[in-house]
C-alpha cells in the first residue's frame, strides 16, 4: 500500500489510525531518510494509543517506554554500530511482549526483526520545489490487515 501525504497532519492521521488499531505485540519498523517523519508517524502511532506524554527520539538511549492503552517502546536505532548493542539492553524482551514496539531505523538491524512485522518506508518526494512523502506499507502476517482500512 502507498500513501501520498502532502502534510504533517496526514502523517500524523496515518499514524493514529496505526495506533489506535495496533495490537499487543505488533512490530512497527519505520524506515526512511532523515527528516522524512519517521518520528512524526510515531508520534501519530502514540496518539492512537492513548498516550499523553511528549514522544521524542531515543537517537541516544536507544528505546523510550510509553503507557497508554497498550505500552509502547519507541527505538531509535540510528546509532547502533553492533546489533549485539542492541541485544544488551534486552531487546528480545521488548519485542516479544504484549507491548507495541517501533523501531525507527529498523533496516540497520534487520537480521533482528522477525518475519511477523509491519514494515513502513517513507521517502521525501520533491516536484517544483513542494515537497511531499510517499509512506509505503508492507506486511506477511494477516494481524496487520488493519491497515487496508487506512483512508487518508
Amino acid at each position: 500500500m502507498e500513501f501520498i501525504v502532502d502534510n504533517l497532519d496526514k502523517t500524523l492521521e496515518l499514524g493514529y489510525f496505526i495506533g489506535e488499531n495496533a495490537k499487543p505485540g505488533d512490530i512497527i519498523c519505520i524506515n526512511g531518510d532523515l527528516g522524512t517523519g519517521k518520528t512524526h508517524l510515531t508520534k501519530g502511532i502514540a496518539k492512537g494509543l492513548g498516550i499523553e506524554e511528549h514522544i521524542t527520539s531515543p537517537t541516544f538511549n536507544i528505546v523510550n517506554e510509553y503507557k497508554g492503552r497498550l505500552k509502547l517502546f519507541h527505538f531509535d536505532v540510528y546509532r547502533v554500530n553492533d546489533p549485539d548493542e542492541i541485544y544488551a539492553i534486552g531487546f528480545d524482551e521488548y519485542i516479544f511482549s504484549d507491548a507495541i514496539s517501533v523501531i525507527e531505523w529498523s533496516n540497520y538491524i534487520e537480521e533482528l526483526i522477525p518475519e511477523e512485522h509491519l514494515s513502513i518506508n517513507i521517502e521525501k518526494l520533491t516536484n517544483l520545489g513542494v515537497t511531499h512523502r510517499k509512506i509505503s506499507i508492507t506486511y506477511s502476517d494477516k494481524r496487520y490487515d488493519y491497515v487496508k482500512e487506512i483512508e487518508l
